[in-house]
């Protein structure tokens, strides 16, 4: 019974045996109730959230509440790998319009296309009638899979007529330039802005 509790907790990212073991030790000292609750929770999670059928974040609604939300701004959708990327743009306060989750990024090495991934509805979720969509923010890492992703979505975002625009890149607040990696000091320079 331990060690096969031991086997499920590794298989979570990022917890090896020795983690999975400790977790296990802690749940047995625990209640039986707060262990039934903890088990409870994942099992309704697992059962009860969903994706969102407009943007693909998850949900417990067909439609999540950003896509409900009549005072985000319409006209923009923010176009992201995951739905970390989600929390963590959410987490700035400092974007009110839509999402777009892909679910992933174009990378042939790990057998991932542009079939896999929600490209297709993007696309249609642009081109669809009433749609009020003037721009849409490639938010994607700074990656090779990321640029490529990147460049396939727009391309073929660019028969819409929609304004496609990646987000800035360059170098940290506080980074200094002997530490930034040669990419990025290169995207900054050659990205350069104004003084103001």
């Amino acid at each position: 019974m331990l060690e096969k509790a031991v086997t499920e907790f590794s298989k979570l990212p990022g917890v090896g045996r020795k983690t999975a073991l400790r977790l296990v030790l802690h749940l047995l000292r625990q209640s039986e109730d707060d262990v039934m609750q903890f088990a409870d929770a994942v099992s309704t999670m697992r059962r009860d959230i969903k994706h969102c059928h407009v943007c693909h974040n998850i949900s417990d609604t067909d439609i999540c509440p950003i896509c409900q939300d009549q005072r985000r701004d319409r006209k923009t959708i923010c176009v992201v790998e995951n739905i970390q990327d989600v929390m963590a743009i959410e987490n700035t306060q400092q974007y009110r319009g839509l999402y777009h989750v892909l679910g992933g990024i174009i990378s042939p090495m790990d057998g991932v296309g542009p079939g896999d991934l929600e490209i297709d509805s993007l696309v249609e979720r642009v081109k669809a009638d009433g749609s009020e969509v003037e721009e849409v923010i490639l938010a994607l890492n700074g990656t090779m899979e990321g640029d490529t992703t990147s460049f396939y979505v727009s391309r073929r975002l660019a028969p819409t007529g929609v304004k496609v625009s990646v987000i800035a890149r360059g170098i940290s607040v506080g980074g200094e330039l002997e530490y930034t990696d040669e990419v990025t000091l290169g995207r900054s320079i050659l990205n350069r802005t104004p003084m103001k």
